[in-house]
């Protein structure tokens, strides 16, 4: 069981893999049009652009991180894509300069996400659409397994690990405190039922092992309940809120 850092790229690939579902429900209510001008937020190394460039008319990839630029670069050559190196915080675009903006499961890490919705506030053209997604990692269920130990492990992840943990119930409040009006807000709850991949996505292993660290779990404990979810049959299970708003 990995208790190492995943490869970035290899981790945001096999996480697009398993969300097909739920990101599809994004595009879908993100309404792309071809005269539309679309941002993705944190497009890492380039998941979702193409599925955005075949329903918009440009897309603009922003973030943080170099290698992810340069990855989403090359998988879109020849794309209506361009793909900018940015911060969040201070997007490299001008005012009103998109019509729709894509959020996905990013302002959970970032500084801070109030700054970061003003931003998308500031870059919407009027009437323009931003669909948000954020999980709230308090809401990890996992099973089989001690329910004392996974409620452990979550508050460890929340106060030690994810910078936001609950920051996907908080949307539609900084959403409106940005100026941004909120259209709807719905939640979904995805089920993964095989344990490698969960391991591998929520970094079940790896974080059980800080927490012991941590003091937060003993080793017996930790060990009992990795392997009671290893055994299986598993579920885990968590609230991803998706929130849309529009630009007033």
């Amino acid at each position: 069981m990995p208790t190492t850092l995943p490869d970035p790229i290899d981790y945001l690939d096999h996480a697009a893999r398993e969300g097909r579902g739920y990101k599809l429900r994004l595009l879908d209510a993100l309404d792309l049009r071809p005269e539309d001008t679309a941002l993705d937020l944190g497009c890492g190394p380039c998941t979702d652009l193409p599925a955005m460039a075949e329903r918009a008319g440009s897309v603009i990839g922003v973030d943080l991180d170099p290698v992810m630029v340069a990855e989403a670069r090359r998988r879109t050559e020849g794309l209506p894509v361009e793909v900018l190196l940015g911060d969040a915080h201070a997007l490299p675009l001008d005012p009103g300069s998109v019509s729709r903006v894509r959020v996905d499961r990013v302002l959970h890490l970032v500084r801070d996400p109030a700054a970061v919705l003003a931003e998308v506030a500031r870059v919407l053209r009027p009437g323009g659409r931003a669909v948000l997604a954020q999980p709230d990692w308090e809401t990890l269920v996992l099973d089989p397994g001690a329910v004392s130990v996974n409620l452990a492990f979550n508050r460890f992840v929340c106060d030690r690990v994810v910078r936001h943990p609950v920051v996907g119930r908080r949307l539609a409040r900084l959403a409106s405190g940005a100026g941004l009006r909120v259209e709807s807000v719905g939640t979904t709850a995805p089920v993964l039922r095989d344990f490698d991949t969960a391991d591998h996505l929520l970094g079940l292993t790896r974080n059980a092992h800080r927490a012991v660290t941590a003091g937060h779990l003993t080793r017996a404990a930790a060990d009992a309940w990795l392997a009671d979810l290893a055994a299986g049959p598993f579920l885990a299970a968590f609230t991803l809120f998706r929130v849309v708003v529009t630009a007033p």
